[in-house]
């Protein structure tokens, strides 16, 4: 017998983010001092009262399965959450929670694309959409977000990219990697050219909840009726309430793409977790303190750890807005030092610097690298301190 792959999956590019993390952890074992700036995700543990929620559903016995568009009671914490944060007005019928919000986006381009249809994708990205679009038949299309604009795409940037065959427009605001954060003035510009080609919209909003400097979140869903009509909205409860290993997250918007969703999810995963449901209803309808308590956490390391990364021979970097990234370019800094490239550049920062970044080349962009500020700031500093060490034993031969 034969086993084959299928041509699907060997087209897959591994993820960056979990590949640089897996050496990481590798090095660690065998006793290294690796400070891991790659993980894509919060540092603190879950609140204490979404713990206690969850062991009393266990319980309660609600350990069985659920539908599998998820629980009504946390569709209408999520329709409550929305209300509450943007405005916006969804019914039951228009929300499906997933395994993740990496499994929402994994199950909405399984359900719209056909093959050959085209999508398109701002770079810098997150890794996985090109890759969800390819496994669904889908084509990605690029367009480059320049530095210069804090890598965010123009109206003439998406026109230009528009062909007969473009299906969807990809919005991530605040962004991974960049952590940059689209105006409500630049998305209704990009909305009203998707309306005018009828082009969906999918908006990941996971990061909505990590905002700074008197910024604000918005979603191109609540700027009108129709743009919340064409759009998709994703998030989950990952990245705001430190829950990346509870995978809950949700798709928001067209009753009819939901329906195809909970179809699909019914074949695959047949519901999400029952005791992480009822964690997420305790997330989104219990205290909110412990969210705002990250969210000033991160934002201090932000302030803290800007300028020094500025400061750092070789490198320059766009200030964020949201998430918990900073995405330097640091094409001056490998050449400064000797390597070919920035993948060389971040493979020997690992093995001699013992300190583990995500090379931007993952990401669209190969002159950039991707560190996490979701750690303790003596790590942050203790890594800043390396990394300059690093460049100066390097550049001077």
């Amino acid at each position: 017998m034969r086993m084959e792959l299928a041509n699907r999956v060997m087209a897959l590019t591994p993820s960056t983010t979990l590949a640089i993390t897996s050496k990481a952890k590798e090095l660690k074992a065998r006793g290294e001092d690796v400070i891991g700036l790659g993980a894509g995700e919060p540092d603190f543990n879950t609140p204490q009262h979404i713990l206690e929620a969850a062991v009393i559903s266990m319980k309660e016995g609600h350990t069985k399965y659920t539908p599998s568009a998820g629980l009504p009671g946390l569709k209408q914490a999520i329709i409550k959450k929305f209300e509450q944060d943007q405005g916006i007005i969804y019914k039951p019928d228009e929300i499906i929670v997933a395994n993740g919000a990496k499994h929402a986006l994994y199950t909405l381009f399984q359900v719209l694309l056909n093959d050959g249809d085209e999508v398109i994708i701002p770079s810098p990205y997150w890794v996985s959409y090109p890759e969800q679009v390819k496994l669904a038949g889908g084509i990605p299309v690029y367009i480059e977000g320049l530095e210069k604009n804090q890598f965010k795409v123009t109206p003439d940037q998406l026109l230009a990219s528009i062909t007969k065959k473009t299906k969807v427009l990809i919005i991530n605001s605040p962004s991974n990697p960049t952590g940059v954060l689209y105006t409500a003035k630049e998305l209704l510009e990009l909305g009203e050219i998707c309306l005018d080609k009828d082009i969906l919209i999918v908006s990941d909003e996971i990061y909505e909840k990590l905002i700074y400097d008197d910024s604000k979140h918005v979603s191109i869903a609540q700027l009108s009726t129709q743009l919340k009509e064409q759009t998709i909205v994703i998030n989950g409860v990952s990245k705001s309430h430190a829950m990346t290993g509870w995978r809950i997250g949700y798709a928001a918007g067209n009753k009819q793409v939901i329906k195809a969703m909970a179809n699909l999810a019914s074949h695959s995963t047949s519901n999400p977790t029952t005791t992480a449901q009822y964690a997420a209803i305790a997330a989104y309808n219990g205290p909110q303190e412990p969210v705002e308590e990250m969210r000033q956490a991160f934002e201090n390391r932000l302030e803290i750890i800007y300028e020094k990364i500025v400061a750092i021979p070789g490198f320059s970097c766009v200030k964020p807005h949201g998430a918990f990234y900073l995405y330097p370019n640091v094409k001056r800094a490998a050449t400064m030092t000797g390597f070919k490239n920035v993948d060389d550049f971040v493979e020997a920062l690992l093995v001699e610097a013992k300190v583990a970044v995500v090379p931007g080349s993952g990401f669209g962009t190969p002159d950039n690298i991707r560190l996490s500020y979701a750690t303790t700031l003596e790590q942050l500093e203790n890594a800043i301190i390396r990394i300059k060490q690093f460049i100066n034993e390097k550049s001077q031969g």
